[in-house]
């Protein structure tokens, strides 16, 4: 019976131990979720500009638990009514969080109450890039764009860390470069969700390249001598249109394969002869189909040089006539890359005589000789950068 006694006493001292220490986790998990929800409280309000109030909310989180900073999880769900604000849910089973941008700001605002782009990963005596104000990163994240709008780069900018992730998607410099393409077009972001998402989406012609039109063909050469046989050549020519962001092409046809003539067509203070300059517009109709209209014509230094062959010729020189190619496109896709490829829908030459005034337009069937055009990006052309956007 003493055995028996001794024996239940201990159960008890230990049941009466096991409800205290439950009743103890009980309270410091209650002290914890309210230390949690005062904290957000506090972030929510720094985010809003109320200091004070922050500040506030932050002493009453700390008084109930002094750690409470490391053991919030930013990433969990929280309730916006109880004060958590818009954070993000993870709510995709592989942890794929859907707005990043936003992810990446309440981040780096919970870090620390002035929070750096980024800071460094090795120590370093030199002064590193995350001792400069964000203006000054922004403009050099505009002379990463450049004037022609490479924003390829800047997305390959965005992925060195997260304060370069949230420069790179920074609404301003989309902005700028959309009403780069599209002018007076671009004056709201609907439908769009951003400007980004415009600049991503909306169908445009491309900067970083150009686009390149093959045709082939067979001709019929001379009879032999003795007549025992006929040649037969096989002809292949390029057409070559390089475009802007400042709304000027350049078009040329020429039998010289891309490898010797994309270099060339960098800039458009070209040297080649034949080369034709110009302007083009994009155009959008009613059915969602974006076309594009150029107006080309030959260098007025060519002409000029022509007339000084001419000046000394006794012979009656021609009328002076002024030739205009104008030219229409429709834009779509081809393959993998957006807005890859121009298909011929107008080609039409508009000759105007100076003396008289008039102008013949002549009009060119579109046969088989008239390849559509696809894109090629050519890395040179982005390689260095003259102004910022």
């Amino acid at each position: 019976m003493s055995e028996l006694k001794t024996s239940s006493g201990a159960t008890e001292t230990s049941d009466r131990l096991l409800r205290a220490k439950g009743l103890r986790r009980t309270q410091d998990t209650v002290r914890e979720e309210k230390a949690t929800e005062l904290f957000l409280r506090a972030v929510q309000e720094e985010q809003n500009g109320a200091v004070y109030e922050a500040i506030k909310f932050y002493r009453m989180a700390m008084q109930l638990v002094p750690d409470i900073e490391f053991k919030i999880n930013y990433s969990r769900p929280t309730d916006a009514d109880r004060g958590g604000g818009k954070y993000m849910e993870d709510s995709n089973v592989d942890g794929e969080i859907e707005d990043l941008l936003a992810y990446f700001e309440q981040e780096l605002t919970l870090e620390s109450s002035f929070p750096k782009i980024c800071t460094p990963e090795l120590e370093m005596t030199q002064m590193h890039i995350s001792a400069l104000p964000r203006e000054i990163l922004m403009y050099i994240f505009r002379w990463v764009v450049s004037t022609d709008l490479d924003m390829r780069a800047l997305e390959q900018l965005s992925l060195v860390c997260r304060g370069f992730y949230i420069c790179a998607r920074d609404p301003e410099i989309w902005h700028s470069a959309c009403l780069r393409v599209w002018g007076r077009n671009c004056t709201k972001v609907l439908p769009f969700k951003s400007w980004r998402d415009m600049f991503l989406r909306r169908p445009r012609v491309r900067f970083d390249g150009v686009y390149i039109s093959k045709t082939s063909y067979i001709r019929q050469g001379e009879e032999s001598l003795d007549g025992f046989y006929r040649a037969w050549h096989h002809v292949e020519c390029y057409r070559y249109l390089r475009f802007f962001p400042d709304g000027h092409v350049i078009m040329l046809n020429t039998p010289e394969d891309p490898l010797s003539v994309v270099p060339r067509l960098r800039t458009r203070n070209t040297r080649m002869d034949s080369v034709l300059l110009g302007h083009f517009r994009l155009s959008q109709d009613t059915d969602n189909q974006t076309k594009v209209f150029a107006v080309v014509s030959k260098k007025k230094e060519e002409k000029a040089a022509e007339f000084q062959r001419n000046r000394f010729c006794r012979r009656n020189p021609h009328p002076e006539a002024e030739h205009n190619f104008h030219v229409g496109l429709h834009l779509s896709s081809g393959g993998r890359q957006s807005f890859s490829k121009l298909v011929w829908i107008h080609h039409s030459c508009h000759i105007t005589y100076k003396l008289t005034g008039e102008t013949v337009i002549t009009t060119f069937d579109l046969d088989r000789m008239y390849t559509p055009f696809f894109f090629a990006r050519v890395k040179s052309y982005t390689a260095f950068s003259e102004q910022p956007l």
